[in-house]
């Protein structure tokens, strides 16, 4: 098992200084901020300090403790039958949205999605939900289309 965690470890470092090089060749700044390599940077320099971590954490741990099976957890590998209807769920929703994010426009749509998602997800304040989904559907397509001038699908409706 260390040697799987070692290898998945070691990848992630190949794969965040490799994004490391690549973006260190896109400009950084430009002229109204940042630029096209800046927060693929800022990300990758996160990924490699955590790949270190977790590679340091790994090689100063004895053999015995990576990866030992808890005696009171059950088969992790598989989800129960809640986790699945919760994936699939998921997974449903993303298509759904995916379907109709230009006929309805992205304001419906993301209406639609995040409320039936946080219902899937298992959230049932019903206030919370209604907020949490007009706040980010309608507050992101404001934030993006009028102030980024990011053009987002408007959709048949007009919303």
């Amino acid at each position: 098992m260390r040697r799987g965690w070692l290898v998945a470890a070691g990848t992630f470092l190949v794969l965040f200084a490799g994004t490391i090089y690549l973006s260190s060749k896109l400009p950084l700044l430009d002229a109204l901020g940042p630029g096209p390599g800046f927060f693929p940077l800022i990300l990758a320099l996160l990924g490699v300090v955590l790949s270190l971590v977790l590679l340091v954490q790994l090689v100063r741990q004895p053999d015995a403790t990576v990866g030992a099976p808890d005696p009171d957890a059950g088969d992790d590998l598989v989800p129960d039958r809640s986790a699945m209807f919760r994936i699939a769920g998921i997974i449903v929703l993303l298509l759904a949205a995916f379907t109709a994010l230009d006929p309805l426009g992205y304001r419906l749509t993301a209406l639609v999605f995040i409320t039936l998602l946080l219902l899937v997800l298992g959230v049932r304040n019903y206030i919370a939900i209604a907020l949490v989904a007009l706040a980010l559907s309608f507050g992101v397509f404001h934030s993006f289309y009028y102030w980024l001038k990011v053009p987002l699908p408007i959709g048949a409706f007009g919303l």
